[in-house]
């Protein structure tokens, strides 16, 4: 079982001054999920090197088994320091794709075009394409190769407007996720804010927020071991 993770490269929150990146909960978790059960994964971003780590995933309130043990886990920490560039990777030789959220894949992954043709390579090939939280948003270009929208019709979630509110970036980011999926045609569903909530539409795999990861990683297993 082989499968590809794909991390922001984008470090800048906006114009606000501040960092952002990747949710480490939303790597760890999923990660350490597949991992456990003999997954061979291997990982990506769209400069290769070390993605950004969002400094908030890092906040005390914000910990988790997963993140505690990637804390500790020196052996990981030094993959994540060599991920691979996107453009050096290739869906052939990989079972499955996750993308973990942070507010990063906003601005990068949206508009990556090795991104995009990876996500509409596995989706069409029909190996399990999973995105998490602001992951999502790395759809917002990708279409089908009859030229509709890769989620037009597909049942999808994705970071609610509200959770985006209760963050206080809504008029930060450059889009919402919930908008742009249901402009996109995605019939677009969710839970309450800050629960897990994952939607499978086929091999397509999203999750609302940080505590969907690891259910989107258990469906993307289940897909793999039928």
């Amino acid at each position: 079982m082989k499968l590809l993770f794909v991390l922001t490269s984008h470090d800048k929150l906006g114009d606000t001054g501040e960092k952002t990146g990747f949710w480490i909960e939303e790597f760890a978790a999923p990660y350490y999920y597949l991992a456990d059960k003999g997954a061979q994964i291997t990982i990506a971003s769209p400069k290769g090197g070390q993605p950004p780590i969002d400094p908030s995933s890092d906040k005390p309130e914000n910990q988790t088994e997963a993140t505690k043990r990637f804390h500790n886990d020196e052996v990981l920490k030094e993959r994540l320091s060599k991920t691979l560039q996107l453009s050096e990777v290739n869906e052939k030789d990989y079972d499955a794709v996750f993308y973990p959220g942070g507010h990063g894949p906003l601005w990068d992954l949206t508009n990556d075009q090795n991104s995009i043709d990876l996500l509409q390579s596995f989706y069409e090939n029909n190996k399990p394409t999973g995105l998490v939280c602001h992951a999502p948003a790395a759809l917002k270009n990708v279409k089908t190769t009859n030229g509709e929208y890769l989620v037009k019709g597909k049942k999808v979630t994705g970071f609610t407007n509200s959770e985006e509110a209760d963050v206080e970036l809504t008029d930060v980011v450059p889009f919402l996720v919930e908008d742009m999926l249901k402009e996109k045609g995605g019939t677009y569903s969710k839970a309450d804010d800050w629960q897990s909530y994952t939607v499978q539409d086929g091999n397509l795999i999203t999750g609302q927020n940080p505590a969907s990861s690891e259910e989107v990683a258990e469906r993307i297993f289940n897909l793999l071991k039928n």
